[in-house]
């Protein structure tokens, strides 16, 4: 028995000195312990988890170099490769997750809509359903603060920019004539269906330094990556028709949209203040492929053309038989991207876009052709480098080619006009996590700019801290630049690149469907192009010596929380601007910007009736316009702007919708300015003429089918 027992104890000793301890203590960044951390050896079962003090403790038989693994809910993973040997009384310090639903967002100047997003100010059902916007995806934005009330014009006016200064980018590439053309005091729309895109981000100021060439605004649209089903959508509507289909097979897709536009019959049942020689008349169409080769790539190749011809004879104090103005105009459009995952934190994409818009116009018998041809280039890539650390880099190449004939009927002389705009971009931009609570976004847009031979370095910078569980304060800081105007370029060879700098300071508060936000900024704009004439013409000196600013306050508050059904929103903007540009003799504020701006937007849903009723609320204090009988220029104000609109969506069934709208349904009169007789009368006083909408109401009742494999999707999405 002795020598038996004696191999026994031997062998036990061996097995003793074998097995390897390993313990330590897992603490957060204060210093506190954390209970049920999981602890274990990478590719083994040994492990344990951490008791309420933190402390773990086991043994292992793994010897030589070992991955020792802790985990925790709601913080970053960690890991240590060494000798098993050195294991012991380790104290493991474990980060917060700064990718949870309540960390930081970097967020100062930028409102997004869509169902991912962490916080949206619109989700994708908003931009069809809000009364005033017609399912134009323009008109829900312009209920967001920030935007200034210009029912005439129908582009977004954002801070104390003009229209000119937003730019609107899909999957990142730029579009370069986004809005249908129309006449004066016509509003306008956008050229693509809403229901086309998951989400879309509206950046008032301070954006990445991804985009360029937009002085005040960037929207960017991002279309559906697949759908989820095959299904045909029919549209019969007061104004026209329109019908749309997508096929699924395999890894590809295949979506068609068609619509024709004709408001003759409507124009005959509600007139307005026009003359219509050929009533406004549009048809357009939009496809969109996709292609998914595995799970980490995406193609996408999206085409629309339009196609808008009217011929009107509008009021105009200074023609005594009134303006002609006869439009045709065709723009197609095509953009392609792809996406691709690579691993070990790669991501690439890239894309190209090309239009191609002609117009054919006639003013009063005078004829303008023109022709523009463009083109975007762009490749990007991201590299992840840790759950803190994300940077991101591309280049692009903008060309623009402008061709315009200007014939006049009084001589019959033909002038020619054109000139090309080619423009070099390069980016980079770091995602920076310190913590859940603190992070920074800080980057670098250089641009080449062939028209005028200049080079432009425009340093980006944001900074977000979460103060709390549901609110945080961020700053940004950023200068942008962009390429004077066509209507300036083609008469002028030696302007160079307008400059805006923005300032902003934000707060938001989120939490359980509710937000609210405040924002304050200030913009300064240099180099504005100024010219000595009443209008930009071949006669007119070009310079860059005008400069201007915009500063105020913009205010946001949504609540689906507190009042069963309803869902609303309210918006207030406090604007302060001025600028010295154009042909102004001194610094004023531009008759496109109001002081106060306010939306009001509810949408209410009464189940017994299977409808969703909606109302919309606009206000704005008056513009300012030149007033020949007094001295000064815009040096008058108009009287306050108000509208109210309506809409309603009948579930008929589950795929038949019923829809109905009025704009303005108070019919007030609004007025955005007056128009002078270019001579005083015998008593030396000059007549004037209000600038108001040619309708001041407009109806829609329209009848949207679906058929889906599910039976259950139906259009108001798209409503």
């Amino acid at each position: 028995m002795k020598p038996l027992f004696t191999l026994l104890v031997f062998i036990s000793t061996i097995y003793s000195f074998s097995q390897h301890s390993i313990s330590g203590k897992v603490i957060d960044s204060k210093g506190n312990p954390i209970e049920g951390a999981n602890v274990y050896l990478e590719g083994t079962y040994d492990g344990t988890s951490s008791d309420k003090n933190g402390d773990f403790s086991f043994t292992s038989s793994e010897k030589n170099m070992q991955t020792l693994v802790v985990s925790f809910v709601s913080y970053e993973t960690f890991m240590k490769t060494d000798n098993i040997e050195n294991f012991k009384s380790i104290s493991v310090k474990l980060k917060e997750d700064v990718n949870t639903l309540d960390a930081v967002v970097i967020n100062a100047g930028t409102f997004d809509a869509g169902e991912k997003a962490r916080a949206v100010a619109l989700k994708p059902l908003d931009i069809v359903t809000t009364a005033s916007a017609l399912g134009d995806v323009i008109g829900a934005f312009q209920t967001l603060p920030g935007t200034s009330a210009n029912d005439e014009d129908g582009r977004l006016f954002v801070r104390g920019g003009d229209a000119e200064e937003t730019q609107i980018f899909i999957d990142g590439i730029r579009v370069f004539n986004p809005f249908m053309p129309t006449g004066n005091n016509i509003p306008t729309r956008g050229r693509f269906s809403p229901f086309l895109f998951k989400g879309m981000s509206f950046s008032t100021g301070g954006y990445s330094s991804e985009y360029g060439q937009a002085l005040s605004s960037v929207l960017a649209l991002n279309t559906i990556d697949q759908p989820t089903q095959e299904k045909t959508d029919i549209q019969l509507m007061t104004v026209g028709v329109g019908v749309g289909n997508t096929q699924i097979w395999g890894k590809n897709s295949f979506s068609i949209n068609t619509s024709y536009i004709n408001l003759a019959p409507y124009q005959y049942a509600f007139p307005d203040r026009n003359e219509w020689s050929k009533p406004y008349e549009g048809a357009s169409g939009e496809m969109v492929y996709r292609y998914q080769p595995n799970e980490d790539g995406l193609l996408k190749l999206y085409g629309a053309f339009n196609y808008t011809n009217f011929d009107v004879l509008q009021d105009n104090i200074n023609f005594d038989n009134g303006f002609q103005f006869d439009l045709q105009n065709t723009n197609l459009y095509f953009n392609g991207s792809y996406k691709q995952r690579l691993g070990n934190g790669w991501k690439v994409s890239g894309g190209v876009g090309y239009t191609n818009e002609t117009s054919d116009i006639n003013l009063q018998n005078d004829n303008v052709d023109n022709a523009e041809n463009s083109a975007h280039f762009k490749i990007k890539a991201q590299k992840r480098f840790s759950s803190r650390l994300k940077l991101n880099f591309g280049a692009e190449y903008f060309i623009t080619d402008f061709n315009e004939d200007f014939t006049q009927s009084s001589t019959s002389d033909t002038f020619n006009f054109t000139f090309d705009n080619n423009i070099f971009g390069a980016f980079t931009e770091a995602d920076i996590f310190f913590s859940k609570k603190l992070a920074t976004k800080v980057g670098v847009r250089l641009e080449n700019n062939e028209f005028s031979n200049e080079l432009t370095v425009s340093p980006r910078l944001s900074l977000a801290y979460k103060a709390g569980k549901y609110d945080q304060f961020s700053v940004a800081y950023g200068e942008f630049y962009q390429n004077p105007r066509n209507e300036y370029l083609k008469f002028a060879e030696n302007l160079t690149s307008e400059k805006a700098t923005h300032y902003i300071a934000n707060y938001q508060y989120t939490k359980d469907r509710q937000q609210f936000r405040i924002e304050g900024y200030y913009k300064k704009y240099d180099n504005l192009v100024k010219y000595d004439d009443v209008t930009a013409s071949p006669l007119a000196n070009f310079s860059n010596t005008g400069d201007g600013h915009a500063k105020g306050i913009d205010l946001f508050w949504r609540d689906g929380k507190n009042i069963k059904s309803l869902d609303y929103w309210v918006s207030y903007s406090y604007l302060d601007t001025e600028r010295d540009y154009k042909n102004y003799p001194t610094k004023a504020t531009p008759n496109f910007a109001s002081k106060h701006n306010l939306s009001v937007v509810g949408k209410y849903w009464v189940d017994s009736w299977k409808t969703q009723l909606g109302l919309s609320y606009r206000f704005a204090t008056g513009r300012s316009y030149t007033n020949p009988n007094t001295t000064g220029f815009l040096n008058q104000k108009t009287k306050n702007y108000n509208s109210v609109s309506i809409n309603a969506a009948y579930l008929i069934s589950q795929q038949k919708i019923l829809y109905f709208s009025v704009n303005n349904v108070l019919a007030t009169q609004n007025v955005f300015g007056y128009n002078y007789k270019n001579t005083p009368d015998s008593n030396g006083v000059f007549e004037r003429q209000a600038l108001r909408p040619n309708a001041d109401q407009f109806f829609f009742i329209g009848f949207f089918w679906s058929i889906s494999d599910d039976n259950k999707s139906n259009q108001l999405d798209n409503l």
